[in-house]
């Protein structure tokens, strides 16, 4: 072995140590997957690299870090076990290495399809945390020559070292969304257990008995929005949350939500809704996204602004094109937020001063909202003056439909 090539492969060497370190110190799963997919690509010297992660009460891959991908919704994509070669790896928890992927018939083509991306060559390695196959990290398309058994080592090295990391991001998650969980709980908790001691008494009377019964099912409404709205940050925090992308009409879906909405604004509220929709020039531009996702942050606005309004208010949805991006208002006519609270409305757990002993909540819808709009790489923004409402505005980028075509 020549000096250059001995010094070449040392400095592959140290890559992977000063990896290691910076992997264990990285506790947000998104930004620790990016960080291994560019690293891996780099250090097998590939034109990109993948991670796919196992989900095993789905029994599927889903395709969550690519370095040649800056788009959050490819995470939708499931690759299936039976009939991909990173499910091969998983299955077998063994490396393989592909010089031409059109001769193998492992190789799923579904991903390359949804990205427009060519696959020529592959390297892949399970992934392994504490004896459990959680994944497999690939690299594809080696920019020049084959890959080699060195390349392969390498990688089964980064893979233990980014098992671990992930597990342990996981696991931070987990335990912080837990404790965050449970500090929630006490309150609903408690209302219920005085109210249950309220019912136990003797000679309780019809009213106070009325009284408690509306309680004990405000505060049992409560639990179960505050568990579903943690389940949901559960999945989009720990990134285990999927996104299904199509093209839709979001005129027919704008439509749905408010209708879905208005029974409740006038049982509630006595509020009127009135959807603003241009029908000139073809009227809106179909969106591509995840119908699902976009319809959870809608009808999380609708119900907010109907909450949050005033009796007999109104509650006006417009949608319009604007250049390259889709824009949704939502605008409702209560009290307003106060200057001192705008710069907060998107943080987890925040609820206006105030606001929250007369109005039910659980601190977590618009951070959800945000997530997802994030991860759609569009914006929500909140505009607001006391005295003269709140206006919700979202943007969403209008990408081109032609990369479902396969």
């Amino acid at each position: 072995m020549t000096d250059p090539e001995l010094e070449r492969r040392l400095h592959r060497y140290q890559r992977v140590i000063d990896l290691s370190s910076e992997l264990a110190l990285t506790l947000d799963l998104d930004r620790l997957l990016n960080h291994v997919v560019h690293a891996a690509a780099d250090l097998c010297e590939a034109d990109a690299a993948s991670i796919l992660l196992y989900d095993e009460v789905k029994g599927v891959l889903n395709f969550d870090a690519a370095s040649n991908l800056s788009e959050p919704l490819m995470r939708g994509l499931v690759v299936p076990v039976e009939t991909s070669v990173a499910g091969w790896i998983v299955t077998h928890r063994e490396p393989v290495i592909i010089d031409d992927v059109d001769k193998d018939p492992r190789h799923y083509g579904g991903v390359g399809e949804a990205t427009k991306i060519k696959t020529t060559s592959m390297l892949g390695v399970p992934l392994i945390a504490k004896g459990k196959v959680i994944g497999a990290l690939e690299a594809i398309n080696k920019l020049k020559g084959k890959f080699t058994e060195e390349d392969q080592e390498l990688l089964m090295v980064l893979g233990v070292q980014a098992a671990i990391a992930i597990e342990n991001a996981r696991l931070f998650h987990q335990s912080d969304l837990i404790s965050e969980l449970v500090h929630e709980l006490r309150t609903p908790l408690t209302s219920l257990n005085t109210a249950a001691r309220l019912l136990l008494r003797p000679n309780v009377s019809d009213e106070i008995r009325d009284q408690v019964t509306d309680i004990i099912a405000s505060e049992t409404e409560r639990l179960n929005e505050m568990t579903t709205a943690f389940l949901d940050l559960a999945r989009l925090e720990s990134g285990r949350a999927t996104f299904h992308i199509e093209v839709f009409d979001i005129h027919l879906l704008l439509s749905e939500c408010v209708n879905q909405m208005r029974a409740k604004a006038e049982e509630e509220k006595d509020v009127c809704i009135h959807l603003d929709l241009p029908e000139e020039d073809g009227g809106l531009p179909d969106l591509r996204a995840d119908r699902d996702k976009v319809k959870q942050v809608l009808l999380n606005l609708l119900s907010n602004a109907i909450k949050y309004n005033v009796p007999r208010g109104k509650i006006d949805v417009k949608a319009r094109q604007k250049g390259n991006e889709l824009e949704i208002s939502i605008q409702d006519t209560g009290p307003g937020i106060p200057p001192e609270s705008l710069v907060h409305m998107f943080e987890k757990f925040f609820r206006v001063p105030g606001i929250e002993k007369s109005v039910q909540g659980t601190g977590l819808g618009l951070y959800i909202c945000k997530r997802i709009m994030d991860a759609h790489q569009g914006r929500i923004d909140v505009e607001s003056k006391q005295g003269q409402g709140t206006t919700f505005i979202l943007s969403f980028p209008l990408r081109s439909t032609e990369s479902l075509d396969g």
